[in-house]
């Protein structure tokens, strides 16, 4: 798909379709009143028959309107003015995109992103309707014998209006970073609809051995012996009951200078999670193919950050297994010892996330980073908290977490801050090692982020709970990508920063 923005007027418009909208109750936009007085009053005439009424995400395509260059006019409806924001945008860009693809137009000029969203610049509108195009056009049917049908004439190339050629330059950099976005939002649904099967730690490795050589990063992948080598007892303490090998994956972008200390992403690799001796149930336990998103975002953010050439120095963790029963599995009442020496009572081996990435984020001190940010599907708890709405964040650094709220808002893909307050602590006890891996059902997700907090000391760190975000359940089952996005902005936050 391209994309590409221009100022101009809907009416002189040489292409298969333009696209504007209307309000409710059947009120033209600015730019389809000019399509309405160019057209004799067609559009008014149209409303005025009760054909198109302005309901959000309603849409009536026309065909030839007099002294129109374009081909085609595509009506989308935007709902009440005053409720017009974030979601009813996104909602309009999707249904435009449906609309577009089914009508055979190939390439359309929208002209939605000329109305202003409240509290947003027109870059976002421009930003996230590529973003929106990517996720309503993506599909996941590589593993079917026979694949859905695409379109005959398949939509190729969106001009994204915007209102004066003093929009043009911010309108093309938001349209980079949507696409960079997009590519790894891609990439990361791609490995979190793949079955457990396919995308195991080895597929997972390979994955970023040819990303690495794609973009010109710097990549190391380390086996069970050299991840023994490290005293990673905790992370191979989950890998021992499966057959699949564990990996540990280093991964690095170098866009700044090689003095510039990096910003480390560490994300959860657990291709499949049965939860271990303590078994989950099997209803929709196929969804634990799921429990590497957090591996899979890294991997997005990396490529997105590589394809807007920050200036930033990025290095992403991966510490990449599966949680499976056998002889060999960890039990309850097992004790293991951590790449930081600190030993860990496994009371449910279903909180298995927090045991990987505990030694990753012990190994992510020789960075010495500027900050650490982990991404883990990491409880259920969050999910009941937040719902599939906002991703879960806690960090030992207020600031940092601030960054990240901001980096969700502007990439609209939201997380809220919970508490990470040493009273929490508390409920990690054990009598027999130095703490256990789980603090009982209250504040499970907290407990959890406290559990991470106790190897995190060195540098500041925030946690992204994603196991709400990070996919879909029912009819459209599948990967979001989040928080690629977010991860995205954060990234070209820190590297504006810098200059």
């Amino acid at each position: 798909m391209e994309f590409n923005t221009k100022s101009g007027s809907p009416e002189k418009q040489r292409t298969a379709c333009v696209v504007v909208g209307v309000y409710e109750p059947r009120r033209l936009t600015a730019a389809a009143k000019v399509i309405d007085t160019a057209s004799g009053g067609a559009l008014s005439e149209i409303l005025r028959r009760g054909d198109m009424d302005g309901r959000l995400a309603s849409t009536l395509l026309l065909q030839r309107l007099p002294q129109v260059q374009a081909e085609r006019v595509l009506l989308v409806g935007l709902g009440k003015a005053r409720e017009w924001r974030e979601k009813h945008y996104r909602e309009a860009i999707r249904a435009t995109v449906k609309t577009l693809e089914a009508t055979g137009a190939t390439d359309a000029a929208v002209f939605l992103t000329e109305e202003r969203v409240p509290h947003h610049d027109p870059a976002w509108c421009v930003e996230q309707a590529v973003v929106v195009t990517g996720e309503t056009l993506y599909r996941f049917d590589r593993l079917k014998s026979q694949r859905e049908d695409a379109p005959r004439r398949p939509l190729r190339r969106l001009t994204l209006m915007v209102s004066g050629r003093d929009a043009l330059q911010a309108g093309e950099q938001a349209v980079a970073r949507g696409r960079a976005i997009v590519e790894g939002m891609r990439l990361a649904m791609d490995l979190g609809n793949l079955p457990g099967n396919v995308c195991t730690p080895t597929y997972l490795a390979q994955t970023a051995q040819d990303l690495a050589k794609e973009h010109g990063l710097a990549v190391e992948v380390l086996d069970r012996a050299q991840i023994e080598k490290l005293n990673m007892g905790s992370f191979l303490s989950v890998a021992k009951g499966s057959e699949e090998p564990p990996k540990f994956i280093v991964l690095q972008y170098k866009g700044g200078a090689k003095k510039d200390r990096p910003v480390v992403l560490v994300g959860k690799g657990i291709t499949f999670d049965s939860g271990g001796i303590s078994l989950k149930p099997g209803a929709d336990m196929d969804e634990m193919k799921y429990d590497m998103s957090g591996a899979a975002a890294v991997l997005g953010a990396i490529k997105a950050a590589a394809l807007l050439r920050l200036p930033l120095n990025v290095v992403g963790l991966i510490p990449a297994c599966e949680n499976l029963p056998s002889g060999r599995a960890n039990k309850p009442g097992d004790i293991v010892t951590s790449m930081s020496g600190q030993t860990i009572e496994i009371l449910n081996t279903d909180a298995e996330g927090r045991l990987i990435l505990c030694d990753a984020l012990t190994y992510a001190e020789r960075f010495e980073p500027q900050a650490v940010v982990d991404i883990a599907t990491l409880t259920g708890a969050c999910v009941i908290a937040l719902g599939h709405v906002a991703t879960g964040v806690m960090a030992n650094n207020d600031a940092l977490a601030r960054e990240l709220i901001q980096a969700g808002e502007a990439a609209w893909d939201r997380c809220w801050q919970l508490p990470l307050w040493d009273d929490y602590q508390e409920q990690l006890k054990s009598n027999f090692a130095d703490m256990a891996n789980i603090g009982g059902r209250p504040a499970g997700t907290i407990t959890a982020a406290c559990f991470l907090a106790r190897f995190t000391k060195k540098y500041d760190w925030a946690h992204l709970d994603i196991a709400g975000t990070a996919w879909k359940s029912g009819k459209d089952k599948g990967s979001t990508g989040r928080p690629v996005p977010l991860l995205t902005h954060f990234l070209v936050g820190r590297a504006a920063r810098r200059g």
